[in-house]
């Protein structure tokens, strides 16, 4: 029995070791980044690129349902202040699927929001 307990003890330990291990070097490691694919900051550039529209209540929710019908009447006036203010370079980020589709929701909110300037 003495050599099972001391196996035992060995593998709590080893095991122990290994993930306090694995989560100091998680912690000091940067993401890695493929040249020209991953550029460094796209993460940090996308989320400031959608945190504006998150700050308007139910605008990702217009926008999406915009997006999956093709038709923008649910889209309010607070919503379209806010997309005809974001820099458009996020615009291919944000929608890499549809690239007609920001330009489209431009044009309609500023039928709704005629007086607001777009912002590049």
């Amino acid at each position: 029995m003495g050599s099972k307990a001391v196996a035992s003890v060995y593998l709590i330990v080893s095991l122990c070791a290994a993930i306090f291990v694995t989560q100091g070097v998680a912690q000091t490691q940067t993401p890695p980044t493929v040249p020209g694919l991953f550029p460094p900051g796209l993460v940090v550039d996308l989320v400031k690129c959608w945190s504006s529209l998150f700050s308007v209540e139910g605008c990702v929710l217009e926008i999406s349902k915009s997006i999956f019908s093709g038709k923008f009447e649910n889209v309010e006036a607070a919503c379209c202040k806010v997309f005809k203010s974001l820099d458009t370079n996020c615009w291919p980020q944000m929608f890499p699927l549809n690239p007609f589709f920001p330009p489209l929701l431009k044009d309609n909110c500023a039928r709704i929001v005629p007086n607001s300037p777009a912002h590049n």
